[in-house]
Order: C-alpha cells, then sequence, then structure tokens
C-alpha cells in the first residue's frame, strides 16, 4: 500500500458520500431497524457489504464498463432490481397493526433464519445499476490503471467493510430502545411509509438512464 494512500483516501471519500447518500440499501435498513429489529438489520447490512464484493470483482476484471455500455445489458440490471424493490414495497404496504394486547419485541429477529435479511440487503445493493455505474466511474477516473490488482482488491475489501459497518452502526442507532419505543405502536405505519418509499425508488430506477 505503499505509495497509494493518497489514492486509497481519495476512493475511501468518494464511496462515504455513496454510502452516505439516501438511496435503497438506506431505504431497507430503516426499514428493518425500526419494523423488523436489531439481528435482521445488521444480517442486512452484512448482505449490502457482500454485494459491494461483487461490484469490486467485475469491475476489476472490466466487466462492469462492459455492462454500462451494453444498453441491453443495463436495461436488464435496472429492469430486474426496479421489480425487486417495488416486490419489497409491496411486502411493505401490506404490513399490519399489531393486535391490541400483543407484544412487541423489536430486539427478536422477525426471521427463522437470517438468511433473507441477507439476502434482501445482497439483492437490494447487486441489482442496483447506479452502484455499477459508481464503481465503473471509480475504478476509471479515481483507481489508476497503474495501481496493482491486489491493492485495487484491496480497496474493495476496504469498502465491503466500510459499507456494512456503516449501516451496522445505522442499524444499531435506529434500534435503540428509546428510538425503538417510539415505533412500536406505529411500526406498520412505518413499514408501510417505507414502502412507498420503495415503490418511488423503484420507479426512479425504472427510468434510469446510463448518464
Amino acid at each position: 500500500m505503499e505509495g497509494y494512500w493518497p489514492e486509497f483516501i481519495a476512493v475511501a471519500i468518494a464511496h462515504l458520500l455513496a454510502v452516505a447518500s439516501p438511496g435503497p440499501d438506506f431505504a431497507v435498513v430503516i426499514r428493518q431497524s425500526l419494523c423488523r429489529g436489531l439481528a435482521p438489520a445488521i444480517w442486512t447490512s452484512i448482505g449490502i457489504g457482500m454485494a459491494i464484493l461483487v461490484h469490486v470483482t467485475y469491475s476489476l476484471f472490466g466487466l462492469g464498463l462492459l455492462i454500462s455500455q451494453s444498453v441491453m445489458a443495463f436495461s436488464i440490471l435496472k429492469w430486474v432490481g426496479a421489480i425487486y424493490l417495488a416486490y419489497v414495497g409491496w411486502q411493505c404496504l401490506k404490513a399490519k397493526p399489531h393486535q391490541p394486547g400483543e407484544t412487541v419485541d423489536l430486539n427478536q429477529p422477525a426471521f427463522k433464519d437470517h438468511w433473507p435479511a441477507f439476502r434482501l440487503g445482497f439483492l437490494t445493493n447487486l441489482l442496483n445499476p447506479k452502484a455499477t455505474l459508481f464503481f465503473v466511474a471509480l475504478f476509471s477516473v479515481i483507481v489508476s490503471p497503474d495501481t496493482p490488482k491486489s491493492v485495487q482488491a484491496i480497496y474493495g475489501i476496504w469498502m465491503c467493510v466500510a459499507t456494512a459497518g456503516w449501516f451496522v452502526g445505522l442499524s444499531v442507532v435506529l434500534s435503540l430502545p428509546k428510538v425503538r419505543a417510539g415505533f412500536e405502536r406505529t411500526a406498520h405505519w412505518v413499514e408501510r411509509f417505507m414502502g412507498v418509499v420503495l415503490f418511488g425508488l423503484a420507479a426512479r430506477l425504472f427510468v434510469a438512464t446510463r448518464d
């Protein structure tokens, strides 16, 4: 890494700004944290981080550039991504209020296992063509072609860990007892609102262009 620190810092800053901006990843983590609990939110965050590795891998091999330049490939990716976000949004809109007297414990996972939560985060990030364009731009503009692949791989691992860490931290904050208590009785409305947000993001993604 010696001699590559300025480039790494530039990559880290660009990635931080992208990860902190509102988008599908942000929306699903908020939904998981407030309406499903800490454990599902953390596994969703890990899924998002692991999807970053996929983006980095195909960018290292030049496949990201091919996807971004292919009208058909880009269109298929954005349509699948939009349909998936709309599906998740529809699931949110079907949220029902808790029955009177029902105990709400958002600390407990809502799933029998953690795979669905991981899959939600992984697919939400993986199927976002805007993420593809971001990584293509990152490895084309900021990262020098002369930078060894091993160093670029380190950049990718850092972005994976940083992404997961950012969203895990967000999950922990949103799952704090004081924060969570304010949403116990209105969790279904929060989830329905996030459903509307996801539908909006799906519509935005559907009309997205490569520009």
